[in-house]
């Protein structure tokens, strides 16, 4: 490897410490593709193949794992002013990862602005996704942290609820049950329904809520977008279950109204979740406290949902960590 440069460590010590191109990519400031040129280079020197051709990462075999902790300690004379840098510098001007379900959508950003209002400089990633799209992005490790209602049973993650995520039935202003009081839910059972799209987190959440009687509703639609699924409620197609924190304008201007129905809403938990050997950045770690100290009132008071004499369902036990199966 006497042909190996400092550089091309550098960036093979990234990718095998992230095990993804694109996340190296992005901490290096290069294209995926000059990432991958360079560690074809290093693997043409050392004489042996250890990444994959996918943007997911090198697969890591014992070569790689040793060429990884050489190039790790020739780049850390380095690398240790840039790091003394990062660690005076703090939380500001670092780059946060997040991804959210997309009920989140209607109050995160607002969650963003006030943490970046008191961290100035920090850098924003944020992208939304539904349930499917956000899994792949922890699996691919294209995120530090994900926010999601129902964390994966499947991987090695820290999952932390953070705040309720009260669920409710909505109609338009006009429909007969608008004004009726503790319907039961064999009467709204009755209703059509405009819903989300089956394995979502809204579609998981509906069929809790209705247990036995799940079957039985008459779904007249299903709609991936929760922005057609309340003007379609609005327009009276029929009634829909959705996140309290998603309708929030349509409330406060008189377009939709809460149903009250029996056993309704259904209270889940906002998680935060993060791959569990995954080193986070401090910024990523600074967010997460946020969220865990005052996620709550934010976005009761973003919301204008009140839960405090909700009763709570949960579909398990709080827990801090699920070890994937």
């Amino acid at each position: 490897m006497k042909h190996a440069t400092l550089r091309q460590l550098k960036v093979f010590e990234c990718v095998a410490r992230h095990l993804s191109f694109t996340r190296a990519a992005e901490e290096l400031h290069l294209s995926q593709p000059a990432v991958s040129t360079q560690v074809k280079e290093l693997e043409h020197h050392a004489g042996w193949r250890s990444s994959s051709s996918s943007g997911a990462g090198p697969t890591s075999p014992r070569p790689g794992r040793k060429c990884s902790t050489t190039a790790a300690r020739s780049s850390s004379s380095s690398a240790r002013p840039r790091r003394r840098i990062q660690q005076l510098k703090g939380v500001s001007g670092g780059r946060l990862n997040v991804a959210v379900i997309s009920a989140g959508d209607y109050f995160f950003p607002r969650l963003l602005a006030e943490f970046t209002r008191r961290n100035a400089g920090v850098v924003l990633n944020l992208t939304v996704h539904n349930r499917a799209e956000l899994l792949r992005q922890l699996a691919d490790n294209l995120t530090d942290l994900a926010v999601m209602v129902r964390p994966p049973m499947d991987m090695d993650t820290v999952n932390e609820p953070f705040a309720p995520h009260p669920y409710v039935v909505v109609a338009a202003p006009d429909h007969p049950l608008a004004k009726r009081k503790r319907i039961p839910m064999a009467e709204l059972a009755r209703q059509r329904f405009v819903a989300r799209e089956r394995e979502s987190d809204t579609w998981h959440s509906m069929r809790q809520a209705f247990g036995r009687w799940f079957g039985k509703l008459d779904v007249v639609m299903e709609i991936k977008s929760t922005e057609t699924i309340k003007q379609s409620v609005i327009a009276g197609i029929g009634v829909a279950f959705l996140s309290a924190h998603t309708v929030t304008l349509e409330r406060q201007v008189g377009n939709l109204v809460v149903l009250d129905v029996q056993g309704l809403p259904l209270m889940l938990d906002w998680y935060v979740v993060h791959r569990a050997k995954k080193r986070l950045p401090p910024v990523a770690n600074a967010f997460k406290r946020f969220l865990m100290t005052e996620g709550a009132a934010l976005i009761e008071a973003i919301t204008h949902f009140s839960v405090q004499k909700a009763t709570r369902v949960r579909r398990a036990p709080r827990g801090k960590r699920n070890k994937g199966a």
